[in-house]
């Protein structure tokens, strides 16, 4: 449980450096991945019991499905 908040941790504190890189307002796609990324890290790590490999794979696909649904979301609006 501790490693899982301490990647969880992690994946959250990137997400959030790397979008305080930019001076303009992030795009709803950008927006999906990040979230998406946070949200698929904590999925797998809490699927594979902590581990590493489960953790960012997890936030790879979750990043991608983020990627994708933000993408939608900049047709419709």
């Amino acid at each position: 449980m501790r490693h899982f908040r301490i990647s969880s941790a992690l994946i959250l504190c990137s997400a959030l450096a790397l979008g305080a890189c930019s001076t303009r307002s992030p795009t709803k796609q950008e927006i999906g991945t990040a979230a998406g990324a946070v949200v698929g890290g904590i999925v797998g790590s809490s699927v594979t019991g902590g581990s590493t490999a489960g953790t960012v794979a997890g936030a790879a696909g979750g990043a991608l499905i983020g990627n994708q649904i933000g993408k939608q979301l900049l047709i419709i609006s």
